[in-house]
């Protein structure tokens, strides 16, 4: 006759069921605390960049109104100098367009745009303490871009363009020997503006066609401490003192 024993734990095993029971509680516990320690410190955290985001908004915003004061002022010196080239917008022959072509029509009288080059003639860096103003056109007299507030009646000017190494090739070339005052038409061929990739409302394969008068660089505004470094924190170290 075979007889069913109870069969019991023994206090040995009662201690290590114990000690598991107690081992599995805490860990759970302690990945509970985990999980809501993560989710303060991410609320936190984004109260915290929610905060610099507002800050720099609001820092930038007066530094904005700073730069179109600046504007302003810039256009009431060149607008009615600038203005007279409108009428200068005129369909061309995209064909014929092989090679760049410059046509001064104002010479400067200011500083001399040169580029620097090596001892093999190659270009090592570009001339670039400017400031422009300019209007850009297709061949079927489209203006693709100015620095006119409205390209069909202009009223004002736009801030102007600092120079830049990073320009089209053509205008690169296009604006080298022009003095600081000096107004130029500049026509570029497709190679050595963008080619065949469409550039916004440029159509893949155009030539360009600019007029580009070089004004004084205008002074840089000042920056505070706080906006400066609310932007590099915030925008992956971008530095506004050093883009204007």
């Amino acid at each position: 006759m075979i007889v069913n024993e109870e069969r019991k734990t023994t206090p040995k095993q009662r201690i290590v069921i114990a000690l598991i029971a107690v081992f599995l509680l805490g860990s759970t516990f302690a990945l509970y605390a985990g999980i809501v320690l993560s989710f303060k410190n991410q609320e936190t955290q984004t109260a915290l960049s929610e905060e610099k985001q507002n800050r720099f908004s609001e820092l930038y915003a007066e530094f904005q109104g700073r730069q179109d004061e600046q504007a302003k002022e810039l256009s009431a010196k060149y607008f009615d100098t600038f203005k007279q080239y409108r009428q200068s917008v005129k369909a061309f022959n995209a064909a014929s367009v092989n090679t760049l072509q410059v046509r001064d029509l104002v010479t400067g009288t200011g500083a001399e745009v040169k580029s620097e080059e090596d001892g093999e003639g190659k270009v090592t860096s570009w001339f670039t303490n400017y400031a422009a103003y300019y209007i850009g056109w297709l061949s079927d007299e489209t203006i693709f871009d100015s620095s006119f507030d409205s390209t069909d009646s202009p009223a004002s000017l736009k801030s102007p363009l600092k120079g830049s190494a990073s320009m089209i090739q053509g205008w690169l070339e296009g604006i080298e020997g022009m003095k600081i005052g000096g107004v130029r038409e500049i026509t570029i061929p497709s190679v050595m503006g963008y080619g065949d990739a469409a550039q916004g409302n440029i159509p893949a394969n155009s030539p360009l066609k600019f007029i580009v008068m070089l004004v004084e660089k205008p002074a840089p505004l000042e920056v505070s401490d706080e906006l400066e470094r609310l932007g590099k924190e915030l925008y992956g170290g971008y530095s506004i003192r050093d883009n204007q």
